[in-house]
């Protein structure tokens, strides 16, 4: 169950992103590009780390995620066949963001079910907007509940 984290107040509640990636500089590198608060207009985040799958999966099962960020090129399970594992058996799963090894790779994010794709190497700004777009949607997907 999602917490309710939809208060912008600099005090308010955050969204839990979680970061999927066996590579811990990827993680660090969207850590560093998501910061504190990736847009002025959506809710500050807490970041949960995670660098094996079945920790993921445990995670987005229990823990009310808000957003996941998948490494594509995550081994030995992909960020790939991962959302699309979430996709298909996770209630209301969160949105995803997946980052993929090239642009090229646009057509496996859309096979997957990505809501997003960035492309390898991470862009901070495009990392960070993408996902203050996902965020901007799911707390509208729950405020409309």
């Amino acid at each position: 169950m999602a917490n309710d984290t939809r208060d912008t107040a600099e005090h308010g509640p955050k969204m839990r992103i979680l970061v999927y990636s066996s590579d811990a500089s990827a993680r660090e590198q969207v850590r560093l590009a998501i910061g504190r608060r990736p847009a002025a207009d959506v809710p500050k985040v807490e970041i949960i780390e995670c660098a094996t799958s079945p920790v993921a999966l445990k995670h987005l099962e229990d823990s009310g995620i808000d957003v996941a960020i998948l490494d594509g090129e995550a081994a030995p399970v992909g960020g790939m066949g991962l959302c699309r594992q979430i996709k298909d058996e996770i209630y209301q799963s969160p949105p995803v963001l997946l980052l993929i090894g090239r642009r090229d790779d646009g057509w496996l994010a859309a096979w997957s079910r990505a809501d997003k794709a960035v492309s390898h190497p991470i862009d901070p700004v495009a990392l960070a907007e993408s996902l203050a777009e996902l965020m901007r949607a799911r707390a509208a997907r729950l405020a409309a509940r």
